[in-house]
């Protein structure tokens, strides 16, 4: 393989969904991310390969959102664009096939990322109703039409809820909250662990906010329905949050013994974030200067019900193939999808015993907590489920190089049983 080199990452401010980004359509999370980049560096819009972009909820207007994307940014229209899907992992995987394409020299300059408005993922008509539509459309007179409309019953108006459906898992019927409270239970986490977790979460993510440690990665955007705001900040942690206040939540997966809140689990949040990948030859020609090196990254299976351990076994796997060891990474970002969840694949990696369980026959090492998620993670942040993947590249390569530091980790759970893992090198030590 050849090198990959991550020129420049941007992302929008993460916004709680219903909010200040809820008008805002999937592609336009963005495409102004791309036409920012390539003014930046001085691209020349016809020397783009392709654009890939993750999108778990693609919306019917906007099919195929990279297409879209590549042509709302200006990029010439030879430029190829296309969409992926790998649940919490979109983002990740677009990542991974751009590092595949520069990698074995097919491209050499390539947008990735990812895109999710979660606000307007749709409320669905249930098959009554859309039965009662269909035969409507065939019946041939006045009379029976009415005769179909008398047929109609309150319970028609039901919706079906596109979110909730996606975040169900049709393999073992559990939704994603559920398979964390198994984990909880399997692993002894308990609730003042979560929400004392989740309330270090928010509190980085405030401090790094008045700090002003996001500025450099967030691209300001243009919102509301009159596109008569800025939105420079993400939107959504608690900058007040308290574990005594977080105690007061009642378990909203399993209400009668579970431990898992809406406040220890990440919030439904829009948002987007995208690289410019580029090869080699592509760095010497444009004269451009990478903020890293995108060394490899590893995907890997296990059962559904447990997804939330899916980074334990990605992340053992990356290493492996990278040569490298725990301690080698300097910096972790790992998706907050529950805290539960983080606090299981922490406990996993270091015990040996819990490790074998999934094939794994060593300890894989502990990961220091002033080295993961040092700005606060999804549970602060959110998780915009296209775009997270790459998010937390994103963020991740900022504060290598605003550390100095060498190696970073990236992973997260995803839904459907799986985990992923990316290994970045910063060159601006």
């Amino acid at each position: 393989m050849k090198p990959v080199y991550l020129v420049d990452g941007k992302r929008t401010p993460c916004v709680k969904s219903g909010a200040e980004l809820k008008e805002i359509a999937s592609p336009y999370l963005g495409h102004y991310l791309v036409r920012h980049l390539m003014d930046k560096h001085g691209l020349p819009s016809d020397q783009i390969d392709e654009v890939i972009v993750g999108c778990t909820g693609a919306p019917a207007k906007y099919p195929n959102v990279g297409r879209i994307i590549a042509l709302e940014a200006g990029l010439h229209k030879k430029t190829s664009g296309y969409s992926v899907h790998r649940n919490c992992a979109s983002g990740m995987e677009a990542l991974s096939q751009g590092f595949d394409k520069i990698g074995s020299g097919r491209s050499h300059l390539i947008f990735a990322g990812g895109v999710e408005n979660m606000s307007q993922m749709p409320l669905m008509f249930n098959k009554d109703m859309t039965e009662m539509f269909i035969n409507l459309m065939k019946a041939k007179s006045p009379a029976a039409k009415l005769k179909i409309i008398a047929g109609f019953r309150p319970h028609f108006l039901a919706p079906v809820i596109a979110i909730e459906q996606g975040l169900t898992d049709p393999f073992c019927g559990k939704n994603m909250g559920a398979t964390a409270e198994t984990l909880a239970r399997e692993l002894g986490i308990s609730r003042k662990e979560q929400d004392e977790f989740a309330n270090r979460s928010h509190h980085l993510a405030a401090a790094a906010t008045k700090a002003g440690k996001f500025r450099e990665e967030i691209l300001p955007i243009t919102a509301g329905y009159k596109l008569d705001k800025m939105i420079a900040d993400d939107i959504g942690f608690r900058e007040n949050s308290t574990v005594e206040g977080l105690g007061k939540l009642k378990p909203y997966f399993e209400k009668e013994t579970g431990t898992v809140t809406v406040a220890n689990s990440c919030p439904l949040t829009d948002g987007g974030s995208m690289w410019l990948l580029a090869s080699e030859e592509a760095v010497k020609k444009y004269n451009l200067e990478p903020m890293a090196k995108m060394i490899d990254y590893h995907f890997h299976g296990l059962e559904p019900e447990r997804m939330g351990l899916g980074p334990v076994l990605a992340i053992h796997g990356l290493l492996k193939r990278a040569g490298l060891k725990l301690s080698d990474i300097d910096l972790f970002e790992l998706n907050e999808a529950f805290a539960a969840q983080v606090l299981g694949c922490l406990k996993v990696m270091a015990d040996k015993n819990l490790s074998a369980r999934w094939g794994i026959d060593e300890t894989i090492g502990t990961i220091p907590l002033d080295r993961l998620n040092v700005n606060g993670g999804g549970i602060a942040l959110g998780h915009p489920v296209g775009s997270t993947g790459s998010r937390l590249v994103v963020t991740l390569a900022h504060e290598l190089k605003r550390q100095k530091k060498k190696y970073g980790l990236a992973s997260l759970c995803i839904g459907g049983g799986q985990g992923g893992a990316v290994i970045i090198e910063n060159l601006k030590v």
